[in-house]
């Protein structure tokens, strides 16, 4: 079961619309899914809320620490409610997945993602759920700092959006802890519309 959802980010508004702030706009959703309404939590570091849901109660976070210090947010609260590192759900964006494709996965490596790093720095374990918010990659490793604090084409945000709506929907799967049956529905890939097909004249002569 999954008791503490975080979403990574980093505060204000200049980063708001920004494609590292994908974990963001995922907590959002879920919250308005949920009823609820993030409010400073000054002791977690954060924006945080407490929702009661089918599959019982569940913390909603967005570190307000700024990316690199992800983890002192979330170990604060794990720590004071006493949740486990397997019963903590991190959304992240990931740079490995195109726009609108997602994963999820437990444990495993930061891959390069400081949030994620100091968030097992700080709970003493790799042990957490991820789930991988695809935004896609520049292309030039050089480029990658610039790009996640960049805004994405409004094409971009429209499939980072859809991923989110999807996998929100699937949010009781994840609270209850059903992984393989969440996995079936995230990881489904985004349905591209067909080319409509075009009537070619036919010119040749009546019988």
């Amino acid at each position: 079961m999954i008791r503490l959802l975080v979403g990574l980010g980093n505060p204000g508004p200049q980063y708001e619309a920004t494609r590292h702030n994908a974990g963001f706009w995922w907590i959002d959703a879920a919250a308005s899914k949920l009823g609820v309404t993030l409010q400073p939590q000054r002791s977690y570091f954060g924006l945080g809320v407490k929702a009661t849901t089918s599959q019982g109660a569940v913390w909603l976070l967005q570190p307000m620490t700024y990316m690199n210090l992800s983890g002192k947010s979330v170990a604060a609260l794990a720590r004071f409610f006493k949740i486990a590192p397997n019963e903590i759900l991190v959304v992240h964006d990931e740079l490995d997945l195109m726009p609108g494709q997602m994963k999820i996965k437990l444990g495993g490596g930061p891959a390069g993602h400081n949030g994620l790093k100091d968030i097992q720095a700080q709970l003493g374990s790799a042990d957490y759920w991820r789930l991988r918010l695809g935004i896609g990659h520049p292309g030039v490793k050089a480029e990658v700092i610039d790009y996640v604090l960049r805004k994405p084409p409004s094409e971009e945000r429209e499939a980072i959006e859809q991923g989110i709506v999807r996998s929100v929907d699937a949010l009781d799967l994840l609270l209850s802890g059903d992984m393989a049956r969440a996995m079936m529905a995230v990881h489904t890939k985004p349905v591209r519309p067909k080319p409509v097909a075009t009537l070619v004249p036919d010119d040749r002569p009546m019988q």
